[in-house]
């Protein structure tokens, strides 16, 4: 399948395309999404009304939508949807003795409440699904597109995913240890050889179609393991480029989704040490955070390398040619592992 828009909402300038040559640091554990302006997108009466998965996921899809005729589809993912508009309707039972509340934050707290209002102000009456499988949410999402085009029942989809940071799902998480406890900058992440790392959140969104005509990449294929030991991951990644007959050999690029926590950043140590030593490798999760639907953006992050756009400097680990063949490798919590394979 192939790329043929894509859209993003970020801890950087994405939705603009500037961020490249104008990367923003963090310092602490929460790197906030940087929302554009929704006026001439969202109706003002809609707007305020919405949530801000709701919001991220409209103002980076819509964009999208909106030269389109029609697509047969829409399909995300998320791993919690808006949590925050959950708690927010929680805390309203006991405000109010379960009597009258207000159901917006309810209506808008379900992981599929995005793909439903996409749907609505698009006029999409296709196929609609939300995958919400944690950290292998958007792999599951970029299969059942895979799916779809391989049986003939789509031509054209469009397929994200959404993700913010709930202060309550914050909280636990912090709690358990998953993100960093001390002051930590973007810039000195990576190297920080501490437990935890930071949270991240945004929205990436991609046309998908089965024709190349003006496409951006192709997707050649996806895969995802839960719960690998560390000596099964080399024969999964080998295994998965072998299917799509390739070597590690016949990647020039990988990108890895380092984050810093020291727990768990071993497994794109080891991968990289064992299959890719000499090819070009780049981080992105330095720049946008942690969240469990991230790989979404370094789909988007890959389709910019492809299309020839010169890479942040704080993203390049080792550069030494134009990508062509780019491997990603991402894991959620050292638990779910995923990889995706794109090509010019």
């Amino acid at each position: 399948m192939y790329i043929i828009k894509t859209s993003c909402i970020s801890p950087q300038k994405t939705h603009d395309g500037s961020y490249a040559n104008d990367i923003i640091s963090y310092n602490g554990n929460k790197y906030n999404a940087i929302e554009p302006d929704y006026k001439g997108l969202i109706r003002p009466a809609q707007l305020r009304r919405m949530g801000k998965t709701i919001r991220m996921g409209i103002g980076a899809g819509l964009p999208i939508l909106q030269d389109i005729e029609r697509v047969d589809g829409i399909i995300l993912a998320s791993s919690e949807g808006g949590l925050e508009d959950c708690i927010k309707f929680l805390n309203q039972i006991v405000d109010y003795d379960e009597g009258s509340l207000t159901p917006t934050n309810f209506v808008q707290s379900t992981p599929n409440a995005l793909a439903g209002n996409l749907a609505l102000m698009s006029k999409c009456q296709a196929y609609n699904m939300t995958h919400v499988h944690r950290g292998g949410a958007m792999e599951n999402a970029l299969l059942d597109a895979l799916l779809l085009f391989e049986e003939k029942k789509a031509d054209l989809l469009l397929l994200g995913n959404v993700e913010e940071i709930s202060d309550y799902n914050f909280n636990i998480e912090t709690l358990a240890g998953q993100f960093k406890k001390e002051e930590v900058t973007s810039d000195a992440l990576l190297n920080s050889q501490t437990p935890g790392t930071v949270c991240g959140e945004g929205s990436s969104m991609f046309l998908l179609s089965n024709n190349p005509d003006n496409a951006l990449a192709e997707i050649m294929d996806v895969a995802q393991v839960s719960f690998p030991h560390k000596e099964d991951i080399l024969d999964f990644i080998i295994g998965f480029l072998s299917r799509n007959l390739l070597s590690p050999e016949d990647i020039d690029t990988i990108i890895i989704g380092k984050n810093g926590d020291v727990r768990t950043d071993f497994w794109y140590d080891y991968v990289c040490d064992e299959l890719f030593q000499s090819q070009n490798q780049y981080s992105f999760k330095n720049i946008v955070g942690e969240y469990p639907t991230s790989i979404a953006f370094a789909t988007h992050f890959a389709c910019e390398l492809l299309a020839g756009k010169d890479a942040p400097e704080e993203t390049i680990i080792r550069e030494i040619n134009a990508p062509k063949n780019i491997l990603i490798y991402n894991h959620f919590k050292g638990e779910q592992h995923g990889v995706i394979l794109i090509r010019k």
